[in-house]
C-alpha cells in the first residue's frame, strides 16, 4: 500500500527529479498546492497570484522507505533556511512547505524541524512552512519528468544535475538501484 507525501523545496523540476531517484517511491507527480485559487496553472502560480507553491506529490512505500527518509531528503536536497525562494527563485511559489496528509506526519515534520533548529545554535533558522495538504492541483503535462526529457536544457544542467549529484552522494543507501 502507498502512502502519499506533499513537498515543495523551489522549482519542481529540481524535487521531481531527486524523489524519482529513490527506493520505495513509486510516483512522483509535480503539481500547486497550499493556495486558495481553484484549478491554477503554471502561468498564475509563477506571477505569485494564487498563493499555491509549486510542490511535488509522492506516493511511496512505507515498508522501503520511511516519512522521515522522505524529510531527511527534502530538507537535505533544499536550503530550507530561505524564506520564499530557492535561489533565483523567488515568491511564495518557491516557498519550502510540507503538506501533512494526516496528524502523524504533521508531528515528524514539527520534531524534525525542531531538531533541526536545535542542532545548530548558530545556523539560521529553518522556514519551511508545515500545513495540511486540502487539495493537490497535477501540473501540466509539459512539467512532468522535465528534467529526464530536458536533460541538456541549460537550466537542467546548471541548477538540477548539480542538487542531483549531491543527492546522490548525501543519500546513496536511500537511492533506487537504476540511481545509483
Amino acid at each position: 500500500m502507498n502512502n502519499i507525501a506533499v513537498f515543495g523545496g523551489g522549482c519542481f523540476w529540481c524535487t521531481e527529479a531527486v524523489f524519482k531517484m529513490l527506493r520505495g517511491v513509486n510516483s512522483v507527480l509535480p503539481g500547486y498546492a497550499g493556495g486558495k485559487t481553484e484549478n491554477p496553472t503554471y502561468y498564475k502560480v509563477t506571477n505569485g497570484d494564487t498563493g499555491h507553491a509549486e510542490v511535488i506529490h509522492i506516493e511511496y512505500d512505507p515498508a522501503l522507505v520511511s516519512y522521515n527518509a522522505l524529510l531527511t531528503v527534502f530538507f537535505g536536497s533544499h536550503d530550507a533556511t530561505q524564506i520564499n525562494r530557492q535561489g533565483n527563485d523567488i515568491g511564495t511559489q518557491y516557498r519550502s512547505i510540507v503538506l501533512y496528509t494526516d496528524e502523524a506526519q504533521k508531528k515528524e515534520a514539527e520534531n524534525f524541524i525542531r531538531e533541526l533548529n536545535n542542532s545548530s545554535k548558530e545556523g539560521k533558522p529553518i522556514a519551511t512552512e508545515v500545513a495540511p495538504l486540502t487539495k493537490f492541483y497535477p501540473a501540466e503535462k509539459e512539467h512532468l519528468d522535465y528534467y529526464a526529457r530536458n536533460k541538456n536544457q541549460g537550466y537542467c544542467q546548471i541548477i538540477i544535475e548539480p542538487k542531483l549529484q549531491k543527492v546522490q552522494e548525501k543519500f546513496a543507501a536511500l537511492l533506487a538501484a537504476q540511481s545509483r
